[in-house]
């Protein structure tokens, strides 16, 4: 196999040597899929030493065994390393993890979207990553405990809301956003070598996807057939793996490279902003507040009645509260009964927010806490730093107001 990072050691174990070939852009996204370390496989052979290193993020060369050898490793292993004598090559399978790492389920199989995005996350990217094959496993997993958390899209600049991961989160979970991450998307057409625009009669990728190129193939690929898949590597994979006729796949860059297809054509998306938001969840805590923060809440009515909308949003209006996000959904109860999703900004251990959502619960039939969670923002840190400092400066004014007060 070439997917191992492969570290050796001359006959003394004091001069590691590293075996790798580099891979560009591709490189940190490909090691986020690979086993993190080897950890007390307790396998010893003899003296010389082979082992996976997660500090080096390539992508490492084989190397054939050596009579003898010993197989060593770090802590928070992601896989066992098992050596082949016989037929002189490493291999390795999964293991059973301790439950101290934590593992955070996504959408599989490898070159996903919402793979991309998660390892744009550098500290989720060191967990043990969970590959399941719909959103559904991925919160269903979360919920019963199987993974420490889930990670999956949420909604998309062009399609809006992902309804079935949102129906999900409103009707069925009881789960908290922990984190958004926003990704910008490039779909790219993707297939065998060999098959070039002009013959593609069939796209196959996840419903979204093919959603967000309506355009593109109105335009180049008048009448082909467009077929649905659980994701867009799983298209790949299909794509690679069978080679149907005249057949083609929309899926990331990285996927083409994973399983040996090309792009024939790329950045096929209708609107050169396409951007998908994702969000990580858990059965559990609310992180704690930044200064720039996001809160997500489901409200359901009464009754239909109205102005019943208006008297939900001149809460926010009153408090000067800002709503970045409003949808309706069916409650699955009645024809023409709904709930309002919203998001606003602010934490709900701001007083403020606070306040609102105290009133909006003593109003309402209902009103479903989604999470209070750091907004994604390019600008984010900075101005989490700025209400840092605004807080620090506002209390250190109380604090010599009240130094004055007689006693």
């Amino acid at each position: 196999r070439r997917d191992l990072v492969v570290v050796g050691a001359a006959e003394d174990d004091r001069a590691p040597v590293v075996l790798r070939e580099q891979l560009g852009d591709e490189r940190r996204a490909l090691f986020g899929r690979l086993p993190r370390r080897v950890d007390g496989l307790g396998q010893t052979l003899a003296q010389r030493t082979m082992m996976i290193d997660a500090r080096e993020a390539e992508i490492g060369e084989r190397q054939p065994a050596q009579a003898g050898d010993r197989l060593v490793g770090g802590h928070r292993a992601g896989a066992d390393v098992v050596e082949q004598l016989a037929q002189g090559r490493f291999v390795h399978k999964r293991r059973q993890y301790p439950r101290t790492v934590t593992r955070i389920a996504f959408l599989g199989p490898a070159g996903t979207f919402t793979e991309e995005a998660l390892l744009s996350q550098p500290d989720l990217a060191e967990a043990e990553l969970v590959p399941m094959p719909s959103f559904p496993d991925v919160l269903r997993a979360t919920a019963d405990r199987d993974v420490d958390y889930g990670f999956v899209a949420l909604e998309n600049s062009i399609e809006g809301t992902v309804r079935l991961v949102m129906d999900l989160l409103v009707f069925e979970h009881e789960l908290l956003i922990q984190r958004e991450v926003v990704l910008p998307i490039r779909q790219n057409l993707l297939a065998p070598p060999g098959l070039a625009l002009s013959d593609v009669r069939r796209v196959v990728s996840f419903p979204d996807a093919l959603a967000q190129c309506r355009d593109f193939f109105e335009r180049e690929l008048p009448g082909a057939e467009i077929v649905a898949a659980n994701s867009t590597a799983e298209a790949v994979q299909l794509v690679a793996s069978e080679r149907p006729s005249g057949t083609a796949a929309l899926g990331t860059a990285l996927a083409a490279k994973l399983y040996g297809l090309e792009v024939i054509a790329a950045d096929v998306e209708d609107s050169a902003e396409n951007m998908t938001r994702f969000v990580l969840v858990a059965r559990e805590a609310i992180p704690p507040i930044t200064g720039h923060d996001k809160t997500s809440i489901v409200c359901f009515q009464q009754a239909d009645r109205p102005g019943s909308l208006h008297g939900i949003l001149g809460q926010f209006t009153a408090r000067n509260i800002n709503l970045t996000r409003l949808a309706s959904r069916p409650t699955k109860k009645a024809l023409g009964e709904y709930c309002f999703i919203i998001d606003l900004e602010g934490h709900v251990d701001d007083e403020i927010v606070a306040d609102c959502l105290r009133d909006l619960h003593a109003q309402l039939k209902n009103v479903k806490f989604l999470g209070s969670y750091p907004a994604a923002s390019e600008h984010g840190p900075a101005v989490r730093r700025d209400a840092e400092a605004k807080w620090k400066a506002a209390d250190d004014w109380i604090a010599s107001l009240r130094q004055q007060v007689r006693r």
